[in-house]
């Protein structure tokens, strides 16, 4: 079974007559390509498979700001919801750092870590790093 949702690049999407489109974003769409409960749905079930994988183990979330900050929330809310409708909880903790590699439009080179508790603290624990360039998938280091 796949575990991934694939959308083909020539993929047309939904007329808007199909949403409820906020006024403010009528001028500025032709369709709709992924819907809402759609994306919801797919973070419901992300929060399930981290769940399982984790098999119990402590997670450290990590949410790298300020991109990934709402599907972070929906995601933790799933997580929070399964813990306390489940048999088996895992233990979460929850933190927030920012990254910083450029400097007046020009790439640094590096990528220096703003925030968050002390990152040697971090050493040996299980993990889940989220921004916005990652939202499909999750890494446990």
């Amino acid at each position: 079974m796949a575990s991934y949702l694939q959308i083909a690049d020539e993929e047309k999407g939904h007329d808007l007559e199909l949403f409820c489109v906020p006024k403010h974003y009528e001028n500025d769409l032709e369709r709709v390509i992924i819907p809402h409960g759609l994306i919801m749905d797919r973070t419901e079930r992300l929060a399930r498979d981290i769940i399982r994988d984790m098999g119990g183990h402590h997670i450290v979330a990590l949410c790298v700001l300020k991109g990934g900050y709402k599907f972070f929330a929906d995601l933790m809310d799933y997580i929070k919801v399964l813990n306390q409708n489940s048999d088996k909880s895992v233990p979460l903790t929850v933190d927030f750092i920012r990254l910083k590699s450029y400097c007046n439009d020009k790439s640094t080179n590096s990528v220096k870590v703003i925030g968050g508790d002390e990152l040697s603290n971090l050493t040996g624990k299980h993990i889940c790093v989220l921004n916005e360039e990652a939202k499909e998938k999750y890494k446990v280091m």
